[in-house]
Parts: C-alpha cells; sequence; structure tokens
C-alpha cells in the first residue's frame, strides 16, 4: 500500500488538490502495479511563516 505524503504551501484550491490526488494515484497505480484503491495521500499544508530558506522566513523573501 502505498503512502505518499506531500508538503506544500497552503492556499491551494480543493480542486487542484482533486486534481493532484488524481494525477498522483495514476502515475503511482501505474508504475507500482497497484489498483487505485492501494493508494493513499496526504496532504500536509503549512503557512509561509513555517518555511524558510537560507537563514529565512518565506515571509520576508
Amino acid at each position: 500500500m502505498p503512502l505518499i505524503i506531500v508538503e506544500a504551501l497552503a492556499g491551494r484550491t480543493t480542486e487542484q488538490k482533486k486534481g493532484l490526488a488524481e494525477d498522483i494515484t495514476a502515475a503511482v497505480t501505474k508504475n507500482f502495479n497497484v489498483g487505485p484503491d492501494a493508494v493513499t495521500i496526504i496532504i500536509h499544508e503549512f503557512s509561509e511563516e513555517n518555511l524558510a530558506k537560507a537563514g529565512k522566513l518565506k515571509i520576508d523573501w
């Protein structure tokens, strides 16, 4: 049972997340030779204040 975890900044629409889930499921079923019911996807969303790069928070970029 493949478990796919997506980490992304918050702000995507439900429709965008549905599309992503469909595309990921299609890729996993094709490449792992499993049925769609075997694929679980978790989307973790976080805010810009919880992302840093080069020592700076995203809100300060």
